[in-house]
């Protein structure tokens, strides 16, 4: 599918897949836009095709050149911020993915907050002319690192946010647990809850949020009595992978707060791999994130 930016609007050349359908299928059932964007995009004459205003029964033909008014101005909704360790996976017009390092939390918890990684996003968008809200589709704990997507517009959010939702982002994980697992891969379906005791942590709780990780171990380290573990979140709680590997019996090094012993600076959990496809395209998109720590504490893990 050829797509290109024209200033706030997005273009597409109109597939072989799209012939025959109309604007409004597009729109509704091609890209399940939201029905308050829907209604904007009708009520501003959002929409055209072949540069006029039709009507949204009018059908699509091949190479038609189909616009939407996407690429409106907005608030950052943060504090740019330079971040001379910004690391990007991947960027286009409609998302990014960046590689977040331990120590640094998702986005600010209060206002003014600084030392966010979206700030250091608004900062990139900033020095790139770019004018919109820094939207991040999930999160991660403060010291656990990795791939974090951010939608540039409102409805690539839409549609990463439902994709979420939908189990269609697929997310793993690697994590060096206590321990030797007695079972090689597996499934672990807990639901989760607060703790009420402590005002940070979860625990396993029967009237909590289902919960369900896959995991397969990687690789065993008996002299070390540890194991390298690979994980799929299929939902995403709060602190859900260092909870159910805690439940199980083997907690993550460095998490002290779930039972692991201090042995590294922090949990070793890192988001390792992306796979999601486009939200406007439909493309296929991988994403492998780098260790980031100094010292390394995945890699030490192999001497």
């Amino acid at each position: 599918m050829f797509t290109k930016k024209l200033g706030e609007w997005f273009e597409i050349s109109i597939p072989s897949s799209w012939d025959g359908i109309t604007i409004e299928d597009a729109l509704k059932v091609k890209w399940e836009m939201p029905k308050q964007m829907l209604h904007q995009l009708r009520m501003e004459k959002g929409a055209k095709l072949n540069g006029e205003i039709l009507p949204w029964n009018t059908s699509l033909k091949v190479n038609d050149k189909f616009q939407i008014h996407l690429f409106m101005e907005d608030e950052y909704g943060v504090q740019p911020e330079y971040n001379p360790n910004l690391q990007i996976l991947f960027e286009d017009d409609h998302l990014l993915i960046a590689n977040k390092p331990s120590g640094m939390d998702t986005h600010p918890n209060e206002d003014n907050q600084l030392g966010t990684l979206a700030n250091g996003i608004a900062y990139h968008f900033q020095a790139h002319g770019l004018f919109t809200k820094v939207r991040h589709i999930h999160r991660l704990d403060r010291d656990t690192t990795g791939a974090i997507i951010f939608a540039k517009h409102k409805l690539a959010s839409a549609i990463l946010d439902r994709r979420l939702e939908n189990r269609e982002i697929k997310r793993t994980y690697v994590a060096l647990a206590h321990g030797i697992f007695r079972q090689k891969k597996g499934m672990i379906d807990a639901s989760i809850g607060r703790d009420r005791h402590h005002p940070t942590r979860r625990r396993i709780s029967p009237k909590g949020q289902k919960a369900i990780t896959k995991y397969k171990v990687i690789q065993t380290f008996p002299a070390k009595k540890m194991s390298l573990v690979e994980l799929e979140l299929l939902t995403g709680r709060t602190h859900q992978i260092r909870v159910h590997l805690s439940h199980i019996g083997h907690p993550l090094l460095g998490d002290t707060l779930y039972g692991g012993k201090p042995t590294v600076p922090r949990q070793a959990l890192h988001a390792a791999k992306i796979k999601l496809l486009h939200p406007l395209t439909n493309e296929e998109i991988i994403c492998e994130a780098p260790f980031l720590d100094e010292p390394p504490i995945f890699e030490s893990a192999f001497f």
